[in-house]
């Protein structure tokens, strides 16, 4: 059989290709504890140990578990969710590492559990050569058990597989496992024969993303705190943040001499594009209490109208004072020659 790596790369889901960034986003190879991750995102699967420590930091599913479709499914439907890592005992679903838990599976596992019995079971993690993944995951875990105190318990169980498990785990397994469709199968089967035929899919929002969203749909009473857009009053109303969001979570309505920023919470991913390439540092990403409808509808976050240079006229896009353009401000004719000062 040939050697098949368990992470796909989907090249049209990276950023990277969504919408061309002056600085690249290199998120997946820098958090490779292995460097199995080369710069083209082609995976070494002699050196990949699946532990998905790229899948949780790539904010748009470019690499992605193909188990994952299985593991959604195992706890949409299950009376009871019971994960396992490969080093812990055999008591549930296995997943590959707990870093592939980001935090929208973390908040899905969450809601599940206010009607579900939710059980990680995890092997030594200490001693395990995949523990960064498992640190990563377990700090998305803790910044969503600060910002949301009051949350549903869920259970996390430290259980070393010593190879004395009894007949009744493994039947346990066996029962709880998900059962492969047929169109599954086939499609694992071509991936075999044909490897890289899923890196094919591309979406806008990522499977963790949507599953969250599904969940929290059956309870949408519940307020949730959350990361979401917010622009301060330094904003200079230029709008190049819409114009490079690469997951058109932000657009920018214009009326007249008024611009308008609309984001939708459900699209984003924060990759701090929109941060990193606003001048007046306007944008950031706060904790906010957000309805079902809310994250998934339009929010009209900014308003305001546009700045012109006093003297040509031209649009500004920086809030100097006063309202010159650098080619007005810098010419001998005009009074302040201390305006770089």
């Amino acid at each position: 059989m040939l050697n098949q790596c368990q992470i796909v790369y989907h090249p049209d889901n990276c950023l990277n290709k969504k919408r061309p960034f002056a600085q690249s986003c290199k998120l997946c190879i820098e958090a490779c504890p292995h460097q199995a991750i080369k710069d083209n995102r082609e995976i070494n699967a002699k050196r990949c140990t699946e532990c998905g420590v790229c899948m949780a930091v790539c904010p748009s599913d470019g690499l992605v578990d193909r188990s994952i479709d299985k593991l959604l499914e195992y706890i949409r439907g299950s009376e009871q969710i019971t994960l396992n890592c490969p080093l812990a005992n055999p008591m549930g679903f296995e997943i590959s590492c707990l870093g592939i838990l980001d935090r929208d599976l973390w908040l899905s596992l969450l809601l599940q559990s206010q009607d579900k019995k939710v059980e990680i079971y995890t092997g030594e993690c200490v001693n395990c050569p995949d523990k960064k993944a498992c640190g990563l995951s377990v700090q998305n875990f803790n910044k969503v058990h600060k910002s949301w105190p009051g949350h549903p318990p869920l259970s996390v169980i430290v259980a070393p597989d010593n190879g004395n498990n009894s007949a009744n785990d493994q039947q346990i397994r066996k029962t709880q496992s998900p059962k492969m469709s047929l169109r599954n199968w086939s499609r694992e089967k071509l991936e075999i024969m044909l490897p890289g035929i899923t890196s094919d899919e591309s979406y806008l929002i990522p499977r963790s993303r949507r599953f969250f969203g599904e969940t929290w749909e059956s309870k949408k009473a519940l307020v949730l705190p959350l990361p979401a857009l917010n622009v301060s009053d330094n904003c200079s109303n230029c709008g190049v943040c819409a114009a490079i969001c690469p997951q058109k979570s932000l657009a920018k309505k214009e009326d007249k001499d008024i611009l308008t920023l609309i984001y939708e919470p459900f699209k984003c991913v924060e990759c701090q594009r929109c941060v990193s390439v606003c001048k007046q540092k306007a944008l950031s990403f706060e904790n906010k209490r957000l309805s079902y409808r809310m994250f998934t509808g339009k929010i009209r976050i900014h308003q305001g109208k546009y700045r012109y240079c006093s003297r040509c006229g031209k649009q500004l896009f920086d809030n100097v004072e006063p309202p010159l353009c650098y080619a007005c401000a810098t010419s001998d004719s005009v009074e302040g020659s201390n305006f770089l000062s």
